[in-house]
């Protein structure tokens, strides 16, 4: 019988393995040192330019900026968070770990936990508490640059997670935000008041608006239907201080004689 040929192995190229190697050093290495203001274009271009890393700095694994809620990508209404932030982030089986110091506004860092889906993602906040000048929500435009508040807002969290698929936001868990001696530009009455929004999750997540003390009264409520908040809540004012909220109330919302109603959605 005649002898089958031997397979004959060809060598592989080594230059092969060595531009192959390159390639994936110069691409780790790449990832690896990627500049802050790359996180910083993400993040403008997801939320449409209302929240910005303002002279971020070093890398999207360690960084810093400034924090800055503008109205748009266009607006020139835009306001800074005092001071700086610090992120670390870290992959972490299939999700990445970000810790934040805010110096300004947590006395502990606070610990955000993302793991991105098919179609959406999970966002979960570690249990803490913070407080942020409410100032700040005047750079987001409409209708916070025309009430412009001052004030604190002392927010606290509670095994809150909220994930997005398909465009459908889920929330699990609880958060609650205390709205602290407010006051505004369209009201000499100061303080007006201090307020509790409760978020609580489940099948469908509610939101509650209550009124911790002042002479302007804030209630109402509202439910999640997909993602998108219907809310229904009413403001008025205590007698004696109805002609110092009476602007404030044509803002809030539509007026009934001595009563604004709210309605959102």
């Amino acid at each position: 019988m005649p002898r089958r040929p031997t397979p004959v192995v060809r060598a592989s190229n080594p230059w092969a393995w060595a531009g192959g190697g390159l390639l994936l050093g110069a691409l780790a290495g790449l990832l690896m040192f990627a500049p802050a203001s790359w996180l910083a274009q993400l993040l403008a271009q997801r939320t449409n330019g209302h929240v910005v890393l303002a002279q971020a700095r070093g890398t999207i694994w360690n960084g810093s900026a400034q924090l800055v809620l503008a109205a748009g990508a266009d607006s020139r209404v835009a306001l800074a968070l005092p001071g700086r932030l610090v992120w670390k982030l870290r992959p972490a089986w299939g999700a990445l770990i970000a810790r934040i110091d805010a110096t300004c506004c947590s006395a502990q860092p606070l610990q955000l936990q993302i793991t991105p889906r098919w179609s959406g993602a999970r966002l979960a906040l570690a249990d803490g508490r913070s407080q942020w000048p409410a100032a700040l929500l005047a750079g987001l435009g409409a209708p916070w640059n025309t009430v412009q508040l001052d004030g604190t807002l002392a927010l606290s969290s509670r095994t809150l997670s909220l994930e997005w698929t398909d465009g459908r936001m889920e929330v699990s868990g609880q958060a609650q935000l205390d709205a602290i001696g407010l006051s505004s530009r369209l009201s000499t009455l100061k303080p007006m008041g201090s307020y509790r929004m409760t978020l609580n999750g489940g099948a469908t997540p509610t939101l509650t608006l209550e009124t911790l003390q002042g002479s302007l009264q804030l209630t109402g409520s509202g439910r999640w239907v997909g993602s998108r908040l219907r809310f229904n809540g009413v403001a008025s004012a205590a007698p004696e201080r109805e002609a110092a909220l009476s602007n404030l109330l044509n803002i809030l919302g539509r007026r009934s004689g001595a009563r604004s109603i709210i309605t959102l959605g």
